[in-house]
Protein backbone atom coordinates (compact mmCIF):
# COMPACT_ATOMS: atom_id res chain seq x y z
CA UNK A 1 0.00 0.00 0.00
CA UNK A 2 1.29 3.47 -0.98
CA UNK A 3 1.35 6.16 1.95
CA UNK A 4 -1.26 8.38 1.85
CA UNK A 5 -1.29 11.95 3.96
CA UNK A 6 -4.90 12.86 5.57
CA UNK A 7 -5.77 16.28 4.67
CA UNK A 8 -6.78 18.99 7.59
CA UNK A 9 -9.53 21.68 5.77
CA UNK A 10 -8.49 25.19 6.77
CA UNK A 11 -10.26 27.39 9.25
CA UNK A 12 -13.25 29.87 7.69
CA UNK A 13 -13.47 31.71 10.76
CA UNK A 14 -11.31 34.81 10.59
CA UNK A 15 -8.68 34.90 13.75
CA UNK A 16 -4.84 36.55 14.60
CA UNK A 17 -3.55 33.48 14.07
CA UNK A 18 -5.27 33.02 10.12
CA UNK A 19 -3.79 36.53 9.72
CA UNK A 20 -0.83 35.69 10.76
CA UNK A 21 0.56 34.28 7.07
CA UNK A 22 3.79 34.24 7.66
CA UNK A 23 4.16 32.84 11.17
CA UNK A 24 5.78 35.11 13.18
CA UNK A 25 3.60 35.79 15.64
CA UNK A 26 2.22 39.65 15.04
CA UNK A 27 -0.43 40.01 12.77
CA UNK A 28 1.53 43.08 10.08
CA UNK A 29 3.40 44.19 6.93
CA UNK A 30 4.63 40.96 5.78
CA UNK A 31 0.92 39.44 6.00
CA UNK A 32 -0.62 41.59 3.99
CA UNK A 33 2.06 41.66 1.42
CA UNK A 34 0.82 37.79 0.81
CA UNK A 35 -2.31 38.40 0.93
CA UNK A 36 -2.04 40.94 -2.01
CA UNK A 37 0.34 38.95 -3.82
CA UNK A 38 -2.25 36.39 -3.80
CA UNK A 39 -5.33 38.36 -4.79
CA UNK A 40 -8.15 37.09 -6.48
CA UNK A 41 -9.11 33.61 -7.20
CA UNK A 42 -7.51 31.12 -4.80
CA UNK A 43 -9.47 28.65 -3.19
CA UNK A 44 -7.91 26.63 -0.08
CA UNK A 45 -5.07 29.14 -0.19
CA UNK A 46 -3.65 30.26 3.26
CA UNK A 47 -4.55 34.38 1.85
CA UNK A 48 -8.25 33.27 1.62
CA UNK A 49 -9.20 34.11 5.31
CA UNK A 50 -13.08 33.44 4.90
CA UNK A 51 -12.73 30.34 2.72
CA UNK A 52 -14.93 32.30 0.17
CA UNK A 53 -12.41 31.05 -2.77
CA UNK A 54 -11.36 34.21 -3.46
CA UNK A 55 -8.94 36.70 -1.84
CA UNK A 56 -10.90 39.95 -2.10
CA UNK A 57 -12.00 42.97 0.21
CA UNK A 58 -13.39 40.81 2.97
CA UNK A 59 -10.21 39.15 3.43
CA UNK A 60 -8.18 42.61 3.42
CA UNK A 61 -10.98 43.88 5.94
CA UNK A 62 -10.46 40.53 7.89
CA UNK A 63 -6.85 40.69 8.17
CA UNK A 64 -6.99 44.82 9.32
CA UNK A 65 -9.22 44.30 11.78
CA UNK A 66 -6.18 42.18 13.83
CA UNK A 67 -3.44 44.21 13.02
CA UNK A 68 -0.64 44.14 15.16
CA UNK A 69 -2.67 41.70 16.89
CA UNK A 70 -0.49 38.84 18.39
CA UNK A 71 -1.01 35.09 17.93
CA UNK A 72 0.29 31.94 19.67
CA UNK A 73 -0.79 28.96 18.14
CA UNK A 74 1.41 27.01 20.01
CA UNK A 75 1.63 28.30 23.92
CA UNK A 76 4.08 26.21 24.78
CA UNK A 77 6.49 26.50 22.01
CA UNK A 78 8.73 29.17 20.04
CA UNK A 79 7.57 28.80 16.48
CA UNK A 80 11.21 28.65 14.11
CA UNK A 81 9.92 27.97 10.60
CA UNK A 82 6.62 28.59 10.23
CA UNK A 83 6.26 26.22 6.54
CA UNK A 84 8.22 23.47 5.82
CA UNK A 85 11.27 23.67 4.26
CA UNK A 86 11.81 22.12 0.66
CA UNK A 87 15.68 21.09 1.48
CA UNK A 88 14.83 19.54 5.00
CA UNK A 89 11.37 17.90 3.92
CA UNK A 90 11.96 16.59 0.95
CA UNK A 91 8.77 14.85 0.23
CA UNK A 92 6.55 16.72 -1.51
CA UNK A 93 3.64 15.13 -0.02
CA UNK A 94 4.76 15.42 3.27
CA UNK A 95 4.91 19.12 2.61
CA UNK A 96 1.40 19.55 1.56
CA UNK A 97 0.23 17.03 4.70
CA UNK A 98 1.94 19.66 6.74
CA UNK A 99 1.06 22.72 5.53
CA UNK A 100 -2.89 21.36 5.72
CA UNK A 101 -2.80 21.10 9.15
CA UNK A 102 -2.57 25.00 9.58
CA UNK A 103 0.06 24.15 12.69
CA UNK A 104 3.96 25.34 12.37
CA UNK A 105 6.24 23.03 11.24
CA UNK A 106 9.63 23.65 12.84
CA UNK A 107 9.45 25.23 16.82
CA UNK A 108 11.34 24.58 20.40
CA UNK A 109 9.88 23.56 23.03
CA UNK A 110 9.92 27.05 25.80
CA UNK A 111 10.53 24.43 28.86
CA UNK A 112 13.15 22.18 27.30
CA UNK A 113 14.72 24.00 24.23
CA UNK A 114 14.22 20.94 22.30
CA UNK A 115 13.61 21.53 18.63
CA UNK A 116 10.16 19.68 17.38
CA UNK A 117 9.06 19.06 13.80
CA UNK A 118 5.54 18.75 12.84
CA UNK A 119 4.09 15.25 11.68
CA UNK A 120 1.14 15.17 9.60
CA UNK A 121 -1.84 12.51 10.23
CA UNK A 122 -1.70 10.05 7.31
CA UNK A 123 -1.71 5.95 6.51
CA UNK A 124 1.40 3.76 6.15
CA UNK A 125 2.06 0.32 6.54
CA UNK A 126 3.49 -0.89 9.48
CA UNK A 127 5.48 -3.88 10.22
CA UNK A 128 8.23 -5.84 8.51
CA UNK A 129 10.52 -4.11 5.76
CA UNK A 130 13.62 -6.40 5.36
CA UNK A 131 17.09 -5.28 3.63
CA UNK A 132 19.10 -7.08 1.01
CA UNK A 133 20.86 -8.94 3.48
CA UNK A 134 18.26 -9.51 6.65
CA UNK A 135 14.96 -11.00 5.97
CA UNK A 136 12.33 -9.96 8.77
CA UNK A 137 11.63 -11.50 12.58
CA UNK A 138 8.30 -13.15 13.46
CA UNK A 139 7.17 -10.10 15.47
CA UNK A 140 7.38 -7.82 12.57
CA UNK A 141 4.35 -9.64 10.90
CA UNK A 142 1.77 -8.89 10.03
CA UNK A 143 2.26 -6.04 8.01
CA UNK A 144 -1.03 -3.91 8.41
CA UNK A 145 -2.52 -0.31 7.56
CA UNK A 146 -2.11 1.95 10.25
CA UNK A 147 -3.64 5.36 10.25
CA UNK A 148 -2.91 8.01 12.99
CA UNK A 149 -5.37 10.36 12.53
CA UNK A 150 -3.53 13.17 14.19
CA UNK A 151 -0.80 15.20 14.08
CA UNK A 152 2.10 15.74 16.21
CA UNK A 153 5.52 17.14 17.40
CA UNK A 154 8.48 14.72 17.41
CA UNK A 155 11.91 15.88 18.62
CA UNK A 156 14.23 16.48 15.58
CA UNK A 157 17.18 15.23 17.32
CA UNK A 158 17.33 11.91 20.45
CA UNK A 159 17.53 14.33 24.08
CA UNK A 160 20.82 15.32 24.59
CA UNK A 161 22.81 15.43 27.73
CA UNK A 162 23.03 19.31 28.29
CA UNK A 163 18.61 19.26 27.52
CA UNK A 164 18.09 16.13 30.74
CA UNK A 165 20.50 17.85 33.01
CA UNK A 166 18.91 21.46 32.73
CA UNK A 167 15.55 19.44 33.68
CA UNK A 168 16.68 16.55 36.09
CA UNK A 169 20.15 18.18 37.60
CA UNK A 170 22.30 15.36 37.24
CA UNK A 171 24.21 13.56 33.94
CA UNK A 172 23.41 9.67 34.10
CA UNK A 173 25.09 8.92 30.59
CA UNK A 174 28.37 6.95 30.07
CA UNK A 175 29.80 8.81 27.43
CA UNK A 176 29.87 11.98 29.88
CA UNK A 177 33.82 12.78 28.44
CA UNK A 178 35.47 13.98 25.56
CA UNK A 179 37.31 11.99 22.53
CA UNK A 180 39.39 12.63 19.38
CA UNK A 181 35.83 12.03 17.52
CA UNK A 182 33.92 14.37 20.21
CA UNK A 183 35.51 17.41 21.75
CA UNK A 184 35.05 18.40 25.45
CA UNK A 185 32.46 22.11 24.50
CA UNK A 186 30.26 19.43 22.04
CA UNK A 187 30.03 16.51 24.68
CA UNK A 188 26.96 17.80 26.05
CA UNK A 189 25.02 17.52 22.83
CA UNK A 190 25.87 13.34 22.59
CA UNK A 191 22.60 11.87 23.29
CA UNK A 192 21.64 11.36 27.20
CA UNK A 193 21.87 7.56 27.41
CA UNK A 194 21.85 4.79 30.54
CA UNK A 195 18.13 6.15 31.38
CA UNK A 196 15.41 3.34 31.95
CA UNK A 197 12.02 3.53 30.43
CA UNK A 198 11.27 4.44 34.08
CA UNK A 199 13.55 6.97 34.99
CA UNK A 200 11.99 8.75 31.98
CA UNK A 201 9.13 8.97 33.63
CA UNK A 202 10.40 11.69 35.43
CA UNK A 203 11.56 14.10 32.60
CA UNK A 204 8.19 13.76 30.70
CA UNK A 205 5.92 14.92 33.82
CA UNK A 206 8.35 17.62 34.66
CA UNK A 207 8.46 18.68 30.75
CA UNK A 208 4.88 18.39 29.78
CA UNK A 209 6.06 16.05 26.44
CA UNK A 210 5.99 11.98 26.30
CA UNK A 211 7.05 9.35 24.66
CA UNK A 212 6.07 8.51 20.57
CA UNK A 213 3.78 5.40 20.18
CA UNK A 214 5.20 2.46 18.44
CA UNK A 215 3.26 3.61 15.48
CA UNK A 216 4.14 6.78 15.63
CA UNK A 217 7.78 6.27 15.61
CA UNK A 218 7.30 4.02 12.58
CA UNK A 219 5.57 6.23 10.56
CA UNK A 220 7.96 9.06 11.50
CA UNK A 221 11.33 7.19 11.14
CA UNK A 222 9.30 6.16 7.52
CA UNK A 223 9.04 9.74 6.32
CA UNK A 224 7.00 8.20 3.22
CA UNK A 225 8.84 5.55 2.53
CA UNK A 226 8.59 1.65 2.43
CA UNK A 227 12.03 0.24 2.35
CA UNK A 228 14.12 -1.23 4.98
CA UNK A 229 16.35 2.24 5.90
CA UNK A 230 14.77 5.33 5.14
CA UNK A 231 15.56 8.42 2.65
CA UNK A 232 19.17 9.48 2.29
CA UNK A 233 21.25 11.56 0.02
CA UNK A 234 21.19 9.83 -3.34
CA UNK A 235 17.87 7.35 -2.34
CA UNK A 236 15.24 9.77 -2.06
CA UNK A 237 13.11 7.22 -1.49
CA UNK A 238 14.87 5.11 0.82
CA UNK A 239 17.09 1.93 -0.02
CA UNK A 240 17.28 -1.78 1.21
CA UNK A 241 20.89 -1.79 0.77
CA UNK A 242 22.80 -2.50 3.81
CA UNK A 243 25.99 -0.81 2.77
CA UNK A 244 24.30 2.40 3.04
CA UNK A 245 23.23 3.05 6.54
CA UNK A 246 26.46 4.21 7.15
CA UNK A 247 24.59 7.58 5.61
CA UNK A 248 22.30 8.04 8.23
CA UNK A 249 23.52 6.23 11.58
CA UNK A 250 26.35 5.40 13.96
CA UNK A 251 26.34 1.55 14.67
CA UNK A 252 28.29 -0.93 14.99
CA UNK A 253 30.56 -2.27 12.13
CA UNK A 254 32.04 -5.17 14.18
CA UNK A 255 35.35 -3.21 15.85
CA UNK A 256 36.14 -1.01 18.15
CA UNK A 257 39.22 0.58 16.69
CA UNK A 258 40.33 2.34 19.86
CA UNK A 259 37.00 3.18 20.73
CA UNK A 260 36.73 5.29 17.47
CA UNK A 261 33.57 3.28 16.68
CA UNK A 262 31.97 2.06 19.77
CA UNK A 263 30.60 5.49 21.67
CA UNK A 264 27.76 7.97 20.91
CA UNK A 265 28.21 10.60 18.99
CA UNK A 266 26.93 14.64 18.67
CA UNK A 267 23.57 14.16 17.89
CA UNK A 268 22.70 15.51 14.25
CA UNK A 269 25.62 14.63 12.61
CA UNK A 270 24.06 11.94 10.00
CA UNK A 271 21.88 12.68 7.31
CA UNK A 272 17.74 13.29 7.93
CA UNK A 273 15.01 11.60 6.78
CA UNK A 274 12.46 13.08 4.78
CA UNK A 275 10.53 14.67 7.38
CA UNK A 276 14.10 16.20 8.71
CA UNK A 277 14.62 13.70 11.72
CA UNK A 278 18.30 12.96 12.21
CA UNK A 279 19.68 9.75 14.25
CA UNK A 280 16.36 7.94 14.17
CA UNK A 281 18.61 4.98 13.06
CA UNK A 282 21.55 4.49 14.97
CA UNK A 283 23.47 6.41 17.70
CA UNK A 284 20.91 5.17 21.04
CA UNK A 285 18.29 2.96 21.07
CA UNK A 286 14.75 4.82 21.68
CA UNK A 287 12.35 4.24 23.85
CA UNK A 288 8.52 4.43 23.13
CA UNK A 289 5.76 4.39 24.79
CA UNK A 290 4.37 0.96 23.97
CA UNK A 291 4.45 -2.07 26.12
CA UNK A 292 5.76 -5.23 23.66
CA UNK A 293 4.43 -8.04 22.61
CA UNK A 294 5.57 -10.22 19.78
CA UNK A 295 2.06 -10.77 18.57
CA UNK A 296 0.56 -7.10 18.70
CA UNK A 297 0.46 -6.72 15.04
CA UNK A 298 -1.98 -9.61 14.54
CA UNK A 299 -4.45 -7.82 16.89
CA UNK A 300 -3.77 -4.31 17.23
CA UNK A 301 -6.12 -1.44 16.27
CA UNK A 302 -5.51 0.41 12.81
CA UNK A 303 -6.65 3.33 13.86
CA UNK A 304 -4.01 5.13 16.27
CA UNK A 305 -2.61 1.85 17.94
CA UNK A 306 -1.80 2.63 21.76
CA UNK A 307 0.33 -0.74 22.38
CA UNK A 308 -0.79 -3.43 24.39
CA UNK A 309 -2.29 -2.85 27.48
CA UNK A 310 0.09 -4.36 29.75
CA UNK A 311 3.50 -6.83 29.43
CA UNK A 312 6.56 -6.82 30.76
CA UNK A 313 9.23 -5.01 28.63
CA UNK A 314 8.83 -2.07 26.87
CA UNK A 315 9.59 -1.20 22.68
CA UNK A 316 13.02 0.30 21.55
CA UNK A 317 13.75 1.46 18.31
CA UNK A 318 16.33 2.06 15.86
CA UNK A 319 19.59 0.37 16.78
CA UNK A 320 22.64 2.44 18.21
CA UNK A 321 26.13 2.55 18.18
CA UNK A 322 26.56 -1.34 19.79
CA UNK A 323 24.17 -2.51 17.24
CA UNK A 324 25.06 -4.07 14.04
CA UNK A 325 22.70 -2.75 10.73
CA UNK A 326 19.71 -5.02 10.04
CA UNK A 327 18.60 -3.79 13.71
CA UNK A 328 18.47 -0.09 12.07
CA UNK A 329 15.71 -1.79 9.95
CA UNK A 330 12.35 0.34 10.19
CA UNK A 331 10.56 -2.25 11.00
CA UNK A 332 13.02 -3.99 13.71
CA UNK A 333 11.56 -3.89 16.91
CA UNK A 334 13.16 -4.93 20.59
CA UNK A 335 12.24 -4.95 23.88
CA UNK A 336 13.82 -4.62 27.33
CA UNK A 337 12.33 -4.69 31.19
CA UNK A 338 10.99 -1.00 32.15
CA UNK A 339 13.92 -0.30 34.52
CA UNK A 340 17.28 -1.22 32.54
CA UNK A 341 19.43 1.33 32.07
CA UNK A 342 22.42 1.06 29.52
CA UNK A 343 25.20 3.33 27.73
CA UNK A 344 22.98 1.84 24.40
CA UNK A 345 19.14 3.33 25.31
CA UNK A 346 18.33 6.80 24.84
CA UNK A 347 15.07 8.94 23.71
CA UNK A 348 13.33 11.12 21.93
CA UNK A 349 10.37 13.39 23.20
CA UNK A 350 6.88 13.55 21.10
CA UNK A 351 3.28 15.85 22.16
CA UNK A 352 0.67 17.27 20.53
CA UNK A 353 -0.04 20.60 19.45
Amino acid sequence: MALAFAAVPAALAQTACDSDLDGNGTVGAPDLAALLSAWGPCAGCDADLNGSGDVNAADLAGMLSFWGATCSQLPWATVLEFAPNPAVVTNASLRKAITATGLPWRVRDIGTNIEMLLVPPGIFDMGCSASNIYACNPDEYPVHAVTLTNAFYIGRYEVTQAQWAAKMGSNPSFFRSASAQVPAALVPNRPVEQVSWNTIQGFLSATGLRLPTEAEWEYAFRAGTTTAFHSMPGFPDGTNADNQIGNIAWFYTGTCTSGALCQTRIVGTKSANALGLHDMAGNVLEWVNDWYSSTYYASSPSTNPPGPADGSSRVLRGGSWYYFGYHLRSSYRLSYAPDVASSVLGFRVARAP
